[in-house]
């Protein structure tokens, strides 16, 4: 984990260098920003990726997988010149139905948005620019699903703006924090937090949480952020409680954990080159009691990275396709650091190389297809899966 941060500061710092050629405006826009920007009244957008996984086996067959991941309905209406409204409706795996934004925003002035509602938790790259056309692999990045993790979103109100003459965006919300106890444990040492995402079903709240994000794009090229989360999980046991019942107040305490949640990352594109990494740090307090309390396992520091590289070869034929062989190397572990109760699992440390190729076919339409290889510090062997879809972003 120390060589892959290494690599990528040594990486981010020449990124920089290379991008201060002059001073070019690089933003990135997701769905539900472009809908923002749009103009007229109602708004239609969506995205869709249909998968084919097929784990390889030189021992034993495996049965394929084929599932329609998911398809996303985007609807945006413009009430008047400031006041705006977003709403995002998927579907997963054809039964599934998520509400995966549903958002009011009024623009205060040039620099300040006021959003409330349904809110993606601005954290990474991946959780707001998880468009299938946005990102190279058929499957999202191991790292931004467990780490994340992706997709995330929560209830909440904030503020957001694009300060255009600091090359400079911002977001800042106020949200519910994750379900940690509900009866049960939503959190483990395998998947981490992922398990307590409330995503606007029926959420509830003991204490807020606190998200942000800031992103410069002052350099040709180049976009560098970072994110933060600050908050302690929400339990059920805290409702109803008498706050001078100071013996059910520290049973209570124990259903719950704090999680204070950093990340940095970087984008860089020069004409058919494409570079990109993260880096996460998710630090727990209070997981020793929770563990006891839960009979857990959970981790009390959990980190993951990537670097990724990419190259549009019909860049040099000035094609209006796009044709990107990549390579990404991944790491990412749920047991970075554990109480002294709780035994390390080697496990839940992993690395992931993904390699392949992304055909763009038209900006909105993307066939891909790319080799993967898992493996944990428990096994000697890497695991490879092949994968291929298509994805689709209007």
């Amino acid at each position: 984990m120390k060589k892959a941060i290494s690599s990528f500061l040594l990486i981010l710092v020449s990124m920089m260098v290379f991008g201060q050629e002059n001073n070019q405006q690089n933003t990135y826009l997701n769905s539900a920003e472009k809908m923002l920007a749009t103009e007229g009244n109602l708004l239609i957008g969506g995205y869709g990726e249909v998968h084919y996984n097929q784990p390889l086996s030189n021992t034993r067959y495996n049965n394929g997988k084929l599932d329609v991941h998911r398809v996303v309905m985007l609807f945006g209406y413009n009430f008047d010149d400031r006041t705006s409204f977003v709403t995002e409706v998927e579907y997963e795996h054809v039964k599934e139905v998520y509400i995966e934004q549903a958002f009011l925003q009024y623009e205060l002035n040039d620099f300040i948005n006021f959003r409330a509602g349904l809110l993606l938790v601005p954290m990474g790259i991946i959780n707001e620019y998880h468009e299938p056309t946005t990102f190279h692999g058929v499957e999202r990045p191991w790292v931004d699903k467990y780490i994340v993790p992706t997709t995330w979103r929560e209830i909440g109100m904030g503020i957001s703006g694009n300060i255009i003459q600091a090359s400079l965006r911002y977001q800042l919300y106020i949200i519910n924090g994750f379900n940690g106890f509900d009866g049960a444990a939503n959190f483990s040492g395998n998947s981490g937090l992922r398990g307590g995402r409330q995503k606007g079903a029926e959420s509830f709240m003991s204490s807020p949480a606190f998200s942000t994000r800031a992103e410069y794009y002052g350099f040709s090229g180049f976009n560098i952020g970072m994110s933060g989360y600050f908050g302690k999980s929400q339990s059920t046991l805290f409702d109803g409680l008498d706050k001078s019942d100071n013996q059910t107040i520290d049973i209570a305490d124990s259903s719950r954990i704090g999680i204070a949640m950093f990340g940095i990352d970087a984008r860089y594109r020069k004409k058919g080159l494409q570079l990109r990494g993260q880096y996460y740090l998710s630090n727990h307090s209070n997981t020793n009691q929770y563990n006891a309390f839960t009979n857990n396992d959970l981790g009390s520091t959990m980190t993951g990275g990537y670097l990724e590289a990419g190259f549009d070869v019909l860049s040099l034929a000035d094609s209006k396709h796009q044709l990107i062989p990549f390579a990404r190397y991944s790491v990412y572990n749920t047991h970075q650091n554990t109480v002294k109760s709780i035994q390390t699992n080697q496990a839940y440390n992993h690395n992931i190389i993904t390699t392949g190729l992304s055909w763009k076919m038209s900006r909105g339409a993307v066939l891909k297809t790319d080799l993967q290889w898992i493996k944990d510090n428990s096994e000697e062997n890497y695991d490879p899966t092949l994968n291929m879809g298509i994805g689709v972003m209007f």
